[in-house]
């Protein structure tokens, strides 16, 4: 006989109103296909800005090489730091769903803007207008604020619809997320041919106005979804948990650890359970901060400071044990901030005619090689690669999460080399045909760029889902939306980064080559190869340091399986 409790979702997943919710009538791929539908969308609506910026900056606002790419990854940057943010308020207070929601609707709001703009002829016509480029960087940064909201909640979401205590639902998340950043990518191949031709040939009022009201739509799509969508209760601040527990381990340093880990203190089962807490066991990992779970009597004040559970010294312990991992992601986010900056005015100094007529391709679209490849290669890393290597490793997941990481982080090393290599062989056909001047074009095709495009499409195959996979399953069950921004941390100190070291490269190299830098306005007279060639340095070494961490690494216990494991055990005794 089947008991009631078991048609109830049994991770703690509520609806809106905080009731438990049917299993059969919420969740799973009925409920992701909403969720979905708006990521594509949005992705549409954030490639068909970023793949083109460079050049509106550089054709419209008249910046330099430097200053717009500059420009470019620092917007980036600021896009993905801002879910730091909005996973605190998702985490903390507002829940996952209506943080997304406000968020979702700034960015609507920021698209409007940047739309306005653009098609205003008052802004249009006055290229030198003040105005209009603070209002262009206006509508930039509150589309950045309104991503602070979305960008870590709406996969959070979408994995939070699968019930990791039912057999069947959780095969199916662990397909969850190739098949989102599948998704991401639809939107990328739309904008990276469709939005940004239009922008190129019709005209930027279009090129944006377009994807704004896509944008629009599919918020209203993702609201029609909302009857069938499972959500989590916040659980209170996860950087007021981590800093009571580093707190209080620092203020009894000098007291001796117990030598079972049974003396150690923590909460009664039933206590985690009325809150909706899942019960971490105890870990012999970072046992400095097993101290905080110390209890000592000289410790009589503010015990919440001074004295905490063993439950939460082993969430801060997860998320402690994802930092080595986070800052060795900025390395590639470098690399990858490349395609809408440098690679792309590579594209502009190459012939891009295409058959007879002559059609030329945006150096924008060069992105959509990129997408291709790595469309390519999710659908067969899952349906082919996935099975097979499941017959030799018995790993669900065919190979381990870090295992997927590394190769990503192999593939960056040969992206480096390779477009060096492409841009040596550039510079030399640009020598052999006198090609020096700034607007002069290369006779070589564009196409020799592809080979990086795609390569990039294959790493971030293996890199960025394994990154979204990784950082979400490893944190804490009430830090889900903090695990899940350290995805999109790593993107944007990587833009950040990516903008320090363009500009630290740039200067240094005009002070000892006689103002000739490696990268110039002009690149018919750059030397790209050279920085290319440094950025394969980095990644290389970057490569050596991961081997170091994953080596050491050490994957938390399944809780649920644990779970399952007492349940099975307390059923047996009470036989």
């Amino acid at each position: 006989m089947v008991l009631v409790e078991e048609k109830y979702a049994q991770d703690g997943a509520v609806d809106l109103k905080g009731r438990p919710v049917l299993r059969s009538k919420t969740g799973k791929w009925k409920a992701c296909s909403f969720i979905i539908v708006y990521e594509i969308f949005e992705r549409l609506a954030y490639q068909g800005i970023a793949a083109n910026l460079v050049i509106y900056l550089t054709r419209e606002l008249h910046q330099g090489t430097v200053k717009a790419s500059n420009n470019v990854t620092n917007w980036s940057g600021t896009v993905w730091m801002t879910p730091i943010l909005g996973a605190y308020v998702a985490d903390a207070y507002l829940g996952q769903f209506w943080t997304f929601l406000i968020g979702s609707t700034i960015y609507l709001l920021g698209m409007i803007l940047l739309t306005l703009v653009v098609s205003l002829r008052a802004l249009r016509s006055s290229e030198d207008s003040s105005m209009k480029v603070g209002m262009f960087y206006l509508a930039l940064y509150i589309i950045a604020i309104g991503n602070g909201g979305t960008k870590p909640n709406i996969s959070t979401l979408g994995a939070g619809q699968f019930d990791e205590f039912e057999p069947k639902e959780k095969a199916q998340k662990l397909s969850f997320f190739n098949w989102w950043v599948f998704s991401t990518f639809i939107g990328f191949l739309i904008s990276e041919t469709g939005v940004v031709y239009i922008q190129d040939n019709v005209g930027w009022s279009i090129g944006y106005g377009l994807p704004t009201v896509g944008l629009g739509i599919s918020i209203l799509v993702f609201l029609v979804g909302v009857p069938f969508y499972r959500h989590k209760l916040p659980l209170g601040s996860p950087f007021t948990r981590m800093a009571k527990v580093i707190l209080a381990s620092f203020s009894k340093w000098k007291l001796p650890l117990p030598n079972d880990p049974n003396d150690l203190y923590e909460l009664s089962l039933e206590e985690y359970t009325k809150k909706g807490i899942t019960k971490i066991d105890h870990t012999s990992s970072l046992r400095c901060l097993d101290k905080a779970a110390v209890d000592s009597e000289i410790m009589t004040t503010k015990r919440p400071w001074t004295l905490c559970p063993i439950t939460q010294v082993e969430e801060t312990k997860k998320i402690v044990k994802l930092l080595p991992l986070l800052l060795i992601t900025f390395i590639p986010s470098i690399i990858s901030s490349q395609i809408h900056t440098l690679f792309i005015k590579q594209g502009t100094t190459l012939d891009r005619k295409i058959g007879h007529h002559g059609f030329n391709i945006p150096p924008a679209c060069l992105a959509v090689f990129t997408t291709i490849f790595m469309l390519i290669s999710i659908v067969l890393y899952d349906r082919c690669f996935v099975p097979i290597a499941q017959r030799y490793t018995k790993n669900p997941r065919g190979i381990t999460m870090l295992q997927r990481f590394g190769v990503g982080l192999v593939l960056h090393v040969v992206i480096t080399i390779t477009a060096c290599l492409a841009e040596r062989k550039r510079l030399s056909v640009a020598r052999e045909h006198g090609v020096v001047g700034k607007k002069e074009i290369v006779p070589l095709s564009v196409f020799i760029l592809l080979p990086q495009f795609g390569l990039m499409g294959l790493a971030d195959a293996f890199l960025e889902v394994s990154k979204q996979e990784f950082f979400y399953d490893q944190a804490p069950e009430g830090m889900k939306s903090l695990g899940a921004s350290f995805f999109t941390t790593s993107k944007g100190v990587g833009n950040f980064l990516s903008s320090i070291v363009l500009t630290m490269v740039s200067n240094f190299t005009k002070r000892n080559n006689g103002q000739k830098g490696w990268i110039l306005d002009n690149l018919n007279v750059s030397h790209l190869d050279y920085y290319y060639g440094f950025l394969a340095f980095l990644a290389f070494i970057n490569l050596i340091l991961f081997w170091f961490v994953a080596k050491f690494y050490v994957y938390n216990v399944d809780q649920v399986n644990n779970k399952y494991s007492k349940d099975n055990n307390n059923h047996v005794n009470s036989s």
